[in-house]
């Protein structure tokens, strides 16, 4: 089966969604990488991470409000799935890393049941 490129994206790229990342990192079904939408995150999200993702998927409604405004061209071919998680969760906390995978694997599944 062939991977599935996802983009995880949160405001500075510190904690939820390198935690992400790094949670999806071993799982055979996808390559993972992640990115932050705020000029001052650790990785700022570019076109070439937006076009190399098949799905993005981010913690919040503004992050995909900010891709519409930073990307207007490359927004409407983006496949982007709102996770919801806020900003109240440190790197790897046992909780945010439940929510993550509660939150995700909806979309994985969608996904593997369309390419199926």
């Amino acid at each position: 089966m062939a991977h599935m490129n996802i983009l995880f994206l949160c405001s500075r790229n510190h904690w939820r969604s390198p935690t992400a990342e790094a949670v999806y990192r071993q799982d055979a079904r996808v390559q993972v990488r992640s990115a932050g939408t705020s000029a001052s995150a650790r990785i700022r999200v570019t076109e070439k991470l937006l076009r190399w993702a098949d799905l993005i998927l981010v913690m919040e409604h503004t992050h995909k409000r900010r891709l519409r405004e930073d990307f207007p061209d490359l927004y409407p071919d983006l496949q982007i799935g709102v996770l919801d998680i806020s900003d109240d969760y440190e790197f790897m906390s046992p909780e945010l890393m439940e929510l993550l995978i509660q939150r995700v694997e909806p979309h994985l599944a969608a996904i593997t049941s369309e390419t199926k």
